[in-house]
């Protein structure tokens, strides 16, 4: 067959359709919600995307953004024959008209009957938080460090700061008021383990129980040492989620699902970042991007052969997470029911918005 137009440079090819035939259509349950995507409309972009911006970081070069007509076009054609639906938010990032990307989120989970997150301004007063919240289909908010202040010669000038930064306390308060959802990217280059890190989690925790509190990337951990480091200092409080999304690492899965079960992990694409194609190979505490298209950041590549076999790094991370649960012989649907769909319904039904689309 002949290839098909994913999203941006990439297209989705029979390596993909016999990856997922061969791994993942009958591992997978009928229903996903996918508690991790990003949606905006490229006009609202106000600074625009320059060669050096996107050398900064990988990200910036695979990330195009993606409207919610388009994102939900790649999942009929990377999810065939399954239901699915999304917990979706903007893109954080202030060269963006943040109000108008909230105001697009909301419109476009309405009409599909997805969930969605405002993107916080830490600056925002009472107030303001409040409204956001009050908007239908809105569950919560999407706080990220580089939310704090604009800063267009590196993503990272706020990296080392508080959780408190850019999630304040006049903020939480509001999100436990309203019993809402959180989904976390912690800070620090030390990732979910940082002793900081650990710390304001408990903090939120302690202070904000009734907030619906979702580590994003498994706290970041995308090697085991990492998320030793980081899960299982936490594992132990049953009223935190964590989300896969980005996790490519089997044996970051293996350690969440023997630290914390199959009840409390969300799966997470991190779309559309990962409909990159390729694969990614680690160390102790780093890892390294290895794709097909002639990035930047793509300066070490494999061969042609190898490159040849790449498939959708999105598929890559499901697998993954397969791998993690057939080592430690988890093999009922009920567990994989549990991570693909339930608990995104059940964290939904706890700030109350039910879903009805599976009912």
């Amino acid at each position: 067959m002949n290839p098909k137009h994913l999203y941006y440079v990439w297209n989705y090819t029979d390596v993909d359709r016999v990856f997922w035939e061969n791994h993942l259509a009958d591992w997978l349950p009928e229903t996903i919600v996918d508690a991790h995507v990003h949606i905006v409309d490229p006009a609202l972009r106000r600074i625009a995307m320059t060669e050096e911006m996107r050398r900064q970081y990988w990200v910036s070069e695979v990330a195009e953004p993606i409207t919610a007509p388009m994102l939900e076009e790649c999942y009929r054609t990377v999810f065939p024959g399954k239901r699915f639906s999304c917990l979706a938010f903007g893109m954080p990032d202030l060269d963006y008209d943040i109000d108008a990307n909230n105001d697009y989120v909301q419109e476009e989970c309405l009409k599909r009957d997805w969930r969605g997150l405002s993107l916080l301004v830490p600056q925002w007063n009472q107030e303001k938080i409040e409204k956001e919240l009050a908007r239908p289909g809105i569950i919560g908010l999407k706080p990220y460090y580089a939310m704090i202040g604009l800063n267009r010669e590196t993503r990272d000038q706020y990296i080392e700061a508080s959780i408190f930064d850019f999630l304040p306390h006049h903020a939480l308060e509001v999100l436990n008021e309203r019993q809402a959802w959180v989904t976390l990217h912690v800070p620090k280059a030390g990732r979910l383990g940082h002793p900081e890190n650990l710390r304001e989690v408990r903090e939120i925790r302690n202070r904000y129980p009734r907030i619906v509190l979702v580590i994003a990337h498994l706290g970041r951990c995308y090697t085991e040492k990492q998320a030793r480091e980081g899960i299982l200092p936490l594992a132990d409080d049953p009223g935190i989620y964590f989300d896969t999304s980005a996790v490519v690492n089997p044996d970051s899965h293996r350690v969440a699902l023997e630290a914390v079960g199959t009840e409390r992990l969300l799966y997470g694409s991190d779309n559309p970042i990962f409909f990159m194609r390729g694969r990614r190979q680690f160390t102790e505490n780093s890892y390294m991007n290895r794709t097909n298209h002639p990035f930047f950041f793509n300066k070490v590549r494999e061969s042609l052969d190898i490159e040849a076999n790449y498939t959708l790094m999105m598929y890559e991370d499901i697998f993954a997470i397969k791998t993690a649960m057939q080592q430690l012989g988890m093999t009922d649907k009920e567990s994989r029911e549990n991570i693909f769909y339930r608990n995104a319904l059940s964290a939904f039904a706890r700030v109350g918005f039910s879903h009805d689309l599976f009912d």
